[in-house]
């Protein structure tokens, strides 16, 4: 028995409907699924309509203000409805709209030939990204590649950067919490730490403020680092989650469930996660 907690459709910066991607994970052979989508529930009921046999988790993936690298928290069993995270979502979704457009002016003013319109269009009917300017970039010869637009132009630091409001990690964790929900540490090894004294101070401030897991189980680790890593959660409390971050055609080579080929989340970390429920 095995389930995928981190996934993403085109609702955020996936390329499959909610309905495709519990699919993907019925023909995966999984048990539960979670739709993680950046900033939004949006895709939630739809993706639960199409669970059939499978049981599919209301979850949001958030980035949080974090340096040197970057933090994301992705949150399970957040309902679509009004709570505490679910309406501080409202305000990360105005300001990430705030950057796209503020983006789109600085490409302008670089003498690349790019609408807001565009944008829009390539996102279709979910929140508009980075992913989605990428992928305008690319269609238009700007850039060979998304991974190239963002690191000539779309990165931290590049010259269409532009930063956008984010959620302090004690105000994610506190508010997950509050809206009876669950808080993980998602892909650690993005926030860019330098030792294991660094990662072990700052899941030792997590913890102590209400984080319940830590994302071992990660399509793009080996085997080895996810053992290391699930083992890591363990020595600080946490429970050892996982997922494929599957964002269809926009991640390549990942598939729902198993990742690369040979990712497997096992269920018991779902039924963990559900009794540390709030």
């Amino acid at each position: 028995m095995s389930v995928d907690l981190h996934t993403h459709s085109h609702y955020s910066d996936g390329s499959d409907s909610p309905a495709a991607v519990v699919g993907e994970a019925i023909l995966a052979g999984l048990t539960a699924v979670a739709l993680t989508d950046h900033d939004t529930l949006e895709g939630v009921p739809e993706a639960i309509d199409a669970g059939g046999g499978i049981e599919v988790i209301p979850g949001v993936e958030i980035s949080c203000e974090w340096s040197p690298g970057a933090m994301h928290m992705t949150v399970l069993f957040l309902e679509p409805r009004e709570g505490p995270l679910q309406n501080a979502l409202d305000e990360i979704r105005a300001g990430r709209d705030l950057r796209n457009h503020r983006i789109v002016e600085r490409l302008e003013e670089l003498g690349v030939d790019i609408r807001y319109e565009e944008v829009a269009a390539e996102a279709g009917r979910g929140l508009a990204g980075r992913p989605h300017i990428a992928a305008v970039l690319v269609r238009k010869g700007v850039v060979d590649t998304p991974d190239n637009a963002f690191r000539d132009l779309l990165g931290g630091g590049r010259p269409a950067y532009v930063s956008r409001f984010r959620l302090a990690p004690e105000q994610a964790i506190r508010l997950s919490l509050e809206s009876r929900a669950v808080p993980i540490l998602s892909h650690p090894h993005t926030l860019g730490l330098n030792s294991a004294t660094d990662y072990a101070s700052t899941l030792r401030h997590l913890k102590a403020t209400g984080l319940v897991g830590l994302e071992a189980h990660y399509a793009e680790y080996t085997p080895e680092d996810r053992l290391e890593l699930a083992s890591v959660a363990r020595s600080h409390g946490l429970i050892p989650s996982g997922g494929s971050d599957y964002h269809g055609t926009y991640r390549p080579g990942v598939s729902v469930g198993v990742g690369h080929g040979d990712l497997k989340v096992p269920g018991e970390v779902l039924e963990e996660l559900r009794a540390a429920r709030p």
